[in-house]
């Protein structure tokens, strides 16, 4: 499964318990890194001068001026098994940024949970720990990109030339060097390879959606160069945690290992894709195979499928302390697999467990006052950061809808704003979020840097958000009586303008979580009240994709939109350009166009194309946010992104709502054993934290590696 696919099914709970307060949204910190436009760009990551605080530094810290190591690890150099530290890290670490971290102690295990996984891999989920293949990173929760592998980087004045410098000295957990040749592997045998599953990514096209060119200028030196400009290019370096499947593209794959898997340099495995494949997937995977080296902090030690997974510290991690301290502090990570979520919090509740990211698992803030009431005996403090979402739960029609009839009504904006203006949200923001967050019509991630840059940032977040929020069902039915949707019958319910029935499912995957279904029901009750029938439908989660993507469903009632941390570098939300959000049909057109079927099945019925597909409206709003879209795609400069986005943000405005959301930013749920330290609070983290999005992977962005006991030596499995 690539990383969009993850992320295209990633939902969550949302809710939340009186216990956890009101949330506001977090006050950002001074961004930095991020493309702005103009001439050439040189950028290097790092941080500041360590402080106690909020945020992260986004300058580089000096480099320290000695290192130390766990005392395993000394043993080891000791004994002659092991370099000393100085050779096992390079030329300069990446040194921690984060204001809220200090010093802290080797040793000791951390007891985890994971999800039941498949295919004898940890869960994608738990990947979301370990930034440790990605090229660069985000800090302040989204609001600035600093260096990872890469140390600094540049591109030309229209951002269609980028170098990347990596730190000289990089090796891969079994000490032998890292070096492009790493990424050249991964893109010249499996992505540019036919016989390969793996697709050029984001990150690797330009605005016109051509695929770059890939070189190493040395073994520490990478150049992308594009057909136009790309300035997005950083950002999406920092998407994900990279490296296996499940959580972004690779790339990067260590050579030296992997080829012995691959049929082009050992015939032995197979003379074909066709027969090595599953070999190679499978052993050259970090993941399932213990042997395949890393560059993540802690390394696969073992794993018994369906029960439990180890890892163990990277003895070449590239990551230091400002004082020089090589992290990571825990010895082993020890998650145990658990299907049954219940048996999982019971686990928590007995005090088995020291570290629990509640969206991998099901903990939502509903879950609380249990947490609080079990605290003597499972040890595990409650803490919240801002899950970043814009809608909650959320409810979106399918624009696309097979029956030409609803689909004329659905795309009529006036019905969709009296919904939303009918839909009682303090009802839902206080029996299922707690009266935590803020009510919304629906919009992008309140954290997304747009609305940060400026006064009229936060003026167009507000105008979004306030758009069809104030709870009216008299303003509501009087839209309805304009479009001539009303009873006809004196049943009691509207009928469509031509006098028949109308009635709309309430769609959702069979297996989604009690929070979207208790929405749903609110949806039913307030619609009712001005007179439209609607009624929920489970189905089966196997067939949603084909019958969603062939307008066969009505709407989508169990998801949420949480990305960021800006509009463009994830923007299937604002601009419907894919098939699995409110214009299925109109976003395959997009997909197609620039590729030999643009001009294919002109024809033939939209619903009966390969894929399903259709034109939209010339002039519609979904015509005029692409032709918009695709001028912010090669536009270098970052104001005049942005100025492109908030033009985009006036059509959902006009148009819309296209999707209606709920209660934004609620919180989420991370319970941290006493005694565990360098965890963040709420207070610590830039905008309070940013949760949801795989994109910006959490933990992974809050460096787990730095957590610490207090007492090491009571914390041994």
């Amino acid at each position: 499964m690539t990383g969009k696919a993850m992320l295209n099914r990633r939902t969550f709970l949302y809710g939340s318990a009186a216990a956890a307060g009101g949330v506001m949204l977090g006050a950002c910190s001074s961004g930095g890194g991020s493309t702005s436009g103009g001439g050439p760009k040189k950028q290097s990551g790092g941080g500041g001068a360590a402080a106690g605080g909020k945020g992260s530094n986004t300058k580089a810290l000096p480099k320290p001026s000695k290192f130390q190591e766990s005392p395993l690890l000394a043993e080891q150099v000791k004994a002659g098994k092991l370099d000393a530290i100085e050779k096992r890290l390079p030329e300069n670490p990446f040194v921690i940024p984060h204001k809220w971290v200090k010093p802290g102690q080797y040793g000791g295990d951390l007891m985890m949970i994971s999800p039941s996984a498949t295919g004898g891999a940890i869960d994608a989920s738990n990947k979301e720990y370990m930034y440790g293949h990605t090229l660069l990173r985000w800090l302040n929760d989204g609001l600035a990109i600093t260096g990872g592998l890469v140390e600094s980087w540049e591109h030309n004045a229209d951002a269609s030339e980028w170098t990347l410098h990596f730190r000289k000295g990089l090796r891969w957990s079994d000490g032998h060097p890292w070096s492009t040749d790493d990424i050249m592997f991964w893109w010249t045998d499996l992505v540019l390879n036919t016989d390969h599953s793996e697709t050029p990514p984001d990150e690797c096209k330009s605005g016109t959606g051509k695929v770059a060119t890939l070189s190493a200028v040395d073994a520490n030196t990478l150049s992308m160069k594009f057909d136009a400009p790309a300035p997005l290019t950083a950002d999406r370096l920092a998407m994900w945690v990279k490296g296996t499947n499940g959580n972004g593209p690779k790339w990067m794959v260590p050579a030296h290992f992997a080829k012995q898997y691959h049929p082009k340099y050992n015939k032995k495995v197979g003379k074909s894709w066709a027969s090595a494949g599953g070999l190679f997937e499978t052993n050259v995977d970090f993941s399932r195979n213990p042997k395949c080296p890393t560059m993540t902090g802690w390394m696969l030690k073992s794993q018994k499928e369906g029960r439990s997974i180890v890892w163990e510290r990277n003895p070449y991690y590239h990551c230091v302390m400002p004082n020089g301290d090589q992290l990571p502090y825990v010895d082993t990570l020890n998650m145990s697999v658990v299907q049954d979520k219940q048996v999982g919090k019971l686990q928590m509740q007995q005090g088995k467990l020291d570290y629990v990211h509640g969206p991998f698992f099901g903990v939502a803030l509903p879950d609380v006052s249990a947490m609080k009431q079990s605290q003597k005996t499972s040890k595990l403090d409650v803490l919240l950061w801002d899950g970043g979402s814009g809608t909650g739960s959320v409810f979106f029609f399918n624009y696309d809808h097979k029956d030409p009839k609803l689909r004329k009504l659905i795309r009529e904006p006036k019905f969709r704003k009296a919904l939303s203006m009918a839909t009682k949200r303090a009802d839902m923001q206080k029996a299922i979020y707690f009266n935590t967050g803020e009510q919304t019509t629906g919009t992008l991630s309140p954290k997304a840097k747009e609305y940060k840059v400026n006064d009229q940032g936060k003026q167009v977040y507000q105008q979004w958000r306030d758009s069809a929020l104030k709870y009216d069902p008299e303003a509501a039915k009087k839209l309805l009586d304009e479009i001539g949707v009303v009873d006809k019958d004196g049943d009691g319910y509207r009928e469509f303008p031509d006098g028949s029935k109308l009635k709309f499912t309430l769609d959702f995957p069979a297996d989604t979580t009690d929070d979207h279904k208790q929405k749903n029901s609110y949806l039913e009750r307030d619609w009712k009240a001005i007179g439209i029938k609607a009624q929920q439908n489970p189905v089966a989660p196997q067939g949603w994709g084909d019958l969603w993507n062939n307008g066969k469903l009505t709407s989508n009632t169990a998801w949420e939109v949480g990305d960021g941390p800006n509009h463009l570098v994830y923007p299937q939300w604002l601009v419907p350009i894919e098939n699995s959000r409110y214009c299925p049909l109109e976003g395959s057109w997009y997909n197609v166009i620039g590729t030999p079927d643009e001009g294919k099945q002109l024809n033939v019925d939209p619903f009966k194309r390969t894929p399903p597909r259709m034109e939209p409206e010339k002039g519609g709003p979904i015509d005029q946010l692409w032709k918009i879209y695709d001028k912010s795609k090669v536009e270098p400069d970052e104001m005049k992104r942005t100025q492109m986005v908030w033009e985009m943000i006036k059509i959902h405005i006009k148009y819309g709502p296209f999707f209606q959301g709920s209660v934004a930013n609620t919180p989420q749920v991370v319970l941290a054993r006493q005694g565990l330290m360098n965890i963040p609070k709420r207070e610590n983290l830039a905008q309070g934290g940013f949760v949801n999005p795989w994109i910006h992977p959490t933990p992974a962005v809050y460096d787990p590696e730095t957590f610490y006991w207090d007492k090491p030596d009571q914390h041994k499995v």
